[in-house]
């Protein structure tokens, strides 16, 4: 199967079970302080809101409950590789709770404003989905060329329709950092 490029707002049928959402960025070599980029999801009821604060999944909370959502660990300085994914968040479709209805993707900078730090800054950062078992992937968002002056970026979402589960890539970026996200889905 050939990989799938998507654009923004375009929709798919993913029909895979294991999926892993990439963040990747490289180190900072000037001067100041390191870019800490973080992965997280929120896993969303109906009313678009986290029914609880555990299905919020980022480094301080890296399991959700059910055990569908499981970070890898945080990477404050985007030196765990050379040049491939520093965080990774690996999602078992089969598990997630029946009340979850959307597993929202968000890339965001730690500290960004205190720093004065955008994604323009972070040299070679991206956010990708993949399949987990083939690793091809399926949507990519460079974060250092598309978001150049935002703090956080909503990458997309995998929200069940009829039963099956499809990925929307969503590519909106904004400069609130994530406490303007989780004030938006809490």
């Amino acid at each position: 199967m050939m990989a799938i490029t998507l654009e923004k707002g375009q929709r798919i049928g993913i029909g895979l079970s294991k999926v892993s959402v990439g963040l990747g960025w490289d180190p900072n070599e000037g001067t100041g302080f390191d870019f800490d980029l973080d992965a997280s999801a929120f896993m969303l009821g109906n009313n678009k809101k986290i029914p609880h604060d555990n299905y919020f999944i980022f480094y301080n909370n890296p399991k959700s409950p059910d055990g569908a959502v499981e970070s890898t660990g945080d990477d404050t300085t985007g030196g765990n590789s050379d040049g491939g994914d520093d965080e990774t968040l690996n999602v078992d479709l089969q598990k997630v709770d029946p009340s979850i209805q959307e597993i929202l993707f968000v890339a965001t900078i730690y500290k960004a404003d205190e720093r004065k730090q955008n994604f323009g800054q972070v040299r070679n950062s991206y956010i990708r989905i993949y399949n987990s078992i083939t690793n091809e992937e399926i949507a990519r968002y460079d974060l250092d060329e598309d978001f150049s002056i935002e703090t956080a970026v909503e990458f997309g979402r995998l929200y069940r329709r009829s039963g099956e589960w499809k990925f929307e890539a969503m590519g909106i970026g904004n400069k609130g950092g994530l406490q303007a996200l989780v004030n938006k889905y809490q």
